[in-house]
């Protein structure tokens, strides 16, 4: 089903045809500038606000180092999200299946199953417990209940297809950045700038809440490309800078908000999204509540709709006539986890998005290599052939992601050996894993490109 447009522009869709093959250039649409409100729209939530929580209340940085470590982090997966955003009107094919000219075809299994399980399950968990949450401090509904409303939404907007993603994110960033502005401005003046950790973190403070930021902002990084696949030839560099602002500024508002909101008296709650909005007057944090709700939909909305895109980047090619279908299962799977995660969300928030950034790290370094070495050449070829492959994309990423891992890794499960030898190093995993699976697969063979 369409909806045409206006006098020579390609019809809008009301329920998506294509999958993951290359956009014609017939069905080219859209304008590159919307791309700032689809990037800040997901962000405008409270699993943002919750990375500023982190870098304050967990990680012992003051409010001026956690802005350090926030804008560091957000500024290196902005930048880089801008550039990978940039390249899809000229491509035409989602992130994923790009990431096939860097990878190969089989190889290309590993980040797109990763990538499979980050967005459409683990991200999907996350933001709708978030959600969840919102609405029980809202309306006193069982939290359980609220889950199912706020999952049902999400996986409908999914499942229609990239127009009404857009459409739906618009909209929303509008309402929510109005919101969020007026939020963030009373969380500031009522904060106490002056207030200082009861433990300080130190190095190993600010590297991890860089990392987390970083964990957040760039696990955007690998949906890039399905939002600006459908632009037409010519937009990429517009497209990229929107995309990449998008993605800073409403980061790093929600983020510094979230640090700064540690320090106001009674901020403490046992639902940590009534606890962010107690300070506010009434009218106020009912409203913000509900916007924490509508953001977590505008959040999962991408993550469900991007992480179906991995998956049918798999080589499902079976169901890539019914792309519908993907996103319902995500759906009912990252119900389950985010039904489990309930009583343990804050812990679990934190660990996951540092394992999200090691992996991410190595795998952007590799494929922004690949696509500076593969600049101005054909990759339509490539990115649907299942006989081609690139070994060198997959042995610099896993060598990236091993030893970073295995040297500087600070989790609870397991520290790395220099990270337990010298723990004011902090974990500078990400750095680490970006730097030396870039430098690999510069210096290794690639093969070139059919």
């Amino acid at each position: 089903m369409t909806t045409i447009t206006a006098s020579g522009s390609a019809p809008t869709e009301t329920v998506e045809k294509r999958s993951t093959e290359t956009i014609p250039l017939s069905e080219r649409r859209g304008r590159p500038l919307n791309l700032a409100w689809t990037w800040s729209a997901p962000n405008l939530e409270f699993a943002t606000v919750y990375v500023g929580v982190l870098s304050t209340a967990v990680f012992g940085l003051t409010f001026t180092q956690a802005v350090a470590a926030i804008v560091l982090g957000n500024l290196l997966a902005g930048v880089a999200h801008g550039v990978l955003s940039a390249r899809g009107p000229a491509v035409g094919v989602p992130q994923m299946i790009l990431g096939r000219t860097a990878f190969g075809y089989r190889g290309n299994l590993v980040p797109a199953a990763l990538m499979s399980v980050m967005a459409g399950f683990g991200w999907f968990a996350v933001n709708s417990v978030s959600g969840a949450f919102a609405l029980n401090a809202l309306t006193g509904i069982p939290t359980l209940a609220c889950l199912v409303g706020v999952v049902a939404v999400q996986i409908g907007v999914a499942a229609l297809g990239h127009d009404l993603v857009h459409l739906f994110e618009r909209y929303a960033a509008i309402v929510l950045a109005v919101v969020f502005v007026i939020v963030s401005a009373f969380t500031f003046a009522r904060a106490d700038y002056a207030a200082t950790p009861v433990e300080p973190g130190g190095t190993a403070g600010f590297l991890l809440a860089a990392a987390t930021a970083y964990g957040y902002s760039g696990a955007w990084n690998p949906y890039a490309t399905d939002y600006t696949r459908y632009l037409k030839p010519g937009t990429g560099r517009v497209a990229g800078w929107a995309a990449g602002l998008g993605l800073f500024v409403s980061t790093t508002l929600l983020m510094l908000a979230g640090a700064a909101s540690v320090s106001i008296p009674g901020a403490a709650d046992d639902n940590p999204t009534a606890a962010f909005t107690g300070h506010l007057p009434s009218l106020l944090g009912d409203v913000t509540l509900l916007c924490i709700a509508l953001g977590a939909v505008c959040a999962n909305i991408l993550n469900v709709y991007s992480g179906s895109m991995s998956f049918l980047a798999m080589g499902f090619t079976s169901l890539a006539r019914r792309r519908a279908v993907v996103p319902i299962a995500f759906g009912v799977i990252g119900f389950a986890l985010a039904w489990a995660g309930l009583s343990d969300a804050g812990h679990a928030y934190e660990q996951f998005l540092l394992v999200i950034a090691y992996w991410i790290a190595p795998w952007l370094g590799v494929v922004l290599v690949d696509q500076y070495v593969r600049r101005g050449q054909d990759v339509q070829i490539a990115v649907h052939s299942r006989s081609f492959s690139n070994p060198s994309g997959v042995i610099a990423m896993l060598t990236g992601l091993v030893v970073s891992v295995l040297l500087f890794a600070n989790q609870e499960a397991f520290v790395g050996f220099v990270a337990r030898a010298l723990p004011g190093v902090g974990d500078i995993t990400v750095l680490v894993g970006f730097l030396l699976a870039a430098g690999l697969y510069a210096l290794l063979p690639r093969r070139p490109l059919p």
